[in-house]
């Protein structure tokens, strides 16, 4: 296997996204906790090492380090905001706190002469997140860009190939960070283009038999894109020896269980199961509104109807399901990371469920990797192209106390918004669209008399990593049309909103 980039986790919530865009370099990148020691790091053999951002300060007493000794190996090194603070403060810098902190989009300009900017334009919009920032550079450093409130927004030692970035180059909206990431990667790095989806494939396959053996495996299906990679890959690794759950919850999309069943039959020779256990999800619920509570208690049914299956399909041996990494991120799994909401797909396998081990192959995926992973493993495009769909589904796009007929509302409201931005052809523009109901009640004039009924929202955005996204610009006669039918088709409803907010600040999802 070709050396690595190495990448640091100082705790930020891009660092996977750091490694993803080196994948998308093709180039082989691993990560290791900060708090790896130099001789763990010299055994990876990296052939540059990238230190992420994070949420601490770096003067504070408790802030995350890294042996000082890789800026003495010899390779290249990248800090990525806290990442270039702690290198500035290790060798002999000074960081100190702002007047003025800086979030979200910045004009940065860029020293075209610098050896990591070579070859870019001199002005680019970059996405910045900090308070601190570098005031006194340390001995052999020269500044490389600035802001109009940060001197020092990116700075390098060309002799030692030590760099630094105050801004994140990872993020979707950073203009140019995926050239200077590749500028590192394989100018300054001089890494050989060798990685591959399809070898990520064979791996995932093999480390899948491994883990397995000759046991068998529960899969819990959602429906949705990442549940169905997972299914294929198990699938490729252990045959018939897969056993799949599909379990209604009674938050499904419409005609969800059925569709997805006859999908799964009809391209996967596994054992399957569907299991209608709305009722007691619906009984669990009841009173609840808070959002982190209603994931939470989704999760635990979740495992007790697993629990419950598993016995009635015998003695299996291990449980997978289809964690990716931005559910991984939000939930606060990343060390030093911030819980943002809980998925009831993440986390320690509960030891009441009798499996032996996880098996989650895409958890270091994100979702554009994983639809990439299922074109590679042959599935058809009415699975690999659908639209993500939360493990919790309609709950937490029904906002509220949770009732059959609000989320019916729900999902015929979402069922009209999919059919005609798919009728459109305008779903190729889209990263993900869903209508929420927002249990929210306005006056409304329908025929003579007053209404007073439920407003949806249409959510609607572009991203290609999910980590940040943007707002998508759909057409204004398309969704004058989308509007008309859902009022006057979901009985109910008297308003149609569209939410014009990026993430951050918002989340995709509303819960």
């Amino acid at each position: 296997m070709q050396r690595p980039i190495l990448i640091l986790n100082f705790g930020s919530q891009f660092t996977q996204l750091i490694a993803r865009r080196v994948r998308q370099a093709q180039v082989f990148s691993q990560v290791l906790s900060c708090e790896a020691s130099l001789a763990e790091i010299q055994a990876v053999n990296p052939v540059g090492i990238i230190l992420s951002g994070g949420p601490a300060d770096v003067e504070g007493a408790d802030a995350p380090q890294a042996d000082p000794g890789i800026f003495s190996l010899g390779v290249p090194v990248l800090g990525i905001c806290y990442g270039m603070q702690l290198m500035a403060a290790t060798l002999g810098g000074r960081v100190e706190k702002a007047q003025k902190g800086e979030y979200g989009l910045a004009q940065v300009t860029l020293d075209t002469e610098s050896h990591l900017f070579a070859g870019l334009k001199q002005d680019s919009n970059s996405w910045m997140s900090h308070r601190n920032q570098v005031t006194m550079l340390p001995a052999g450093f020269t500044a490389t860009a600035s802001t109009a409130t940060c001197p020092v927004a990116g700075m390098e030692d060309r002799e030692r190939r030590l760099f630094g970035v105050q801004f994140h180059p990872e993020v979707t909206h950073s203009d140019q960070g995926e050239q200077i990431i590749r500028r590192f990667v394989l100018d300054i790095c001089g890494c050989e283009q060798t990685w591959r989806m399809d070898s990520f494939a064979e791996t995932a396959i093999a480390d899948i038999k491994q883990a397995v053996g000759e046991g068998t495996v529960l899969l819990g299906l959602s429906g949705g894109v990442d549940s169905a990679v997972v299914a294929a890959l198990i699938q490729r690794a252990i045959g018939d020896r897969l056993y799949c759950v599909l379990v209604d919850h009674g938050f499904m999309r419409k005609n969800e269980v059925r569709l997805a069943a006859q999908v799964f039959t009809a391209h996967f020779p596994v054992h399957l199961s569907a299991v209608d256990a709305s009722d007691r999800f619906y009984q669990k619920l009841q009173g609840v509104t808070d959002p982190e509570r209603k994931r939470k208690i989704i999760g635990a049914e979740f495992v007790e109807v697993f629990k419950a299956e598993a016995r009635k399909l015998g003695a299996l041996d291990h449980f997978a399901q289809g964690t990716i990494y931005p559910d991984v991120i939000e939930s606060g799994a990343v060390p030093g990371s911030v819980t943002i909401k809980s998925h009831h797909n993440v986390g320690g396998l509960p030891e009441q469920l009798g499996f032996t081990s996880l098996i989650e192959p895409l958890r270091t995926l994100f979702k554009d990797e994983v639809r990439e992973l299922g074109r590679v493993l042959g599935l058809p495009p009415e699975m690999t192209d659908r639209q993500p769909f939360p493990g919790p589904g309609l709950a937490i796009r029904t906002l509220g106390e949770l009732t059959r007929e609000k989320v019916s509302i729900t999902r015929e409201s979402d069922a009209i918004l999919l059919e005609e931005i798919e009728k459109a052809g305008h779903s190729q523009h889209l990263s993900q669209f869903f209508a929420v109901n927002t249990n929210l009640r306005s006056v409304g004039v329908m025929g003579d008399g007053r209404s007073y009924d439920t407003a949806i929202a249409i959510r609607a955005v572009t991203t290609d990593d999910f980590m940040t996204a943007d707002w998508a610009r759909i057409p204004y006669e398309l969704l004058a049309k989308i509007s008309r039918r859902i009022t006057n088709e979901v009985p109910g409803v008297n308003r149609v909103l569209l939410d014009v907010t990026t993430k951050p600040p918002a989340s995709i999802e509303w819960e």
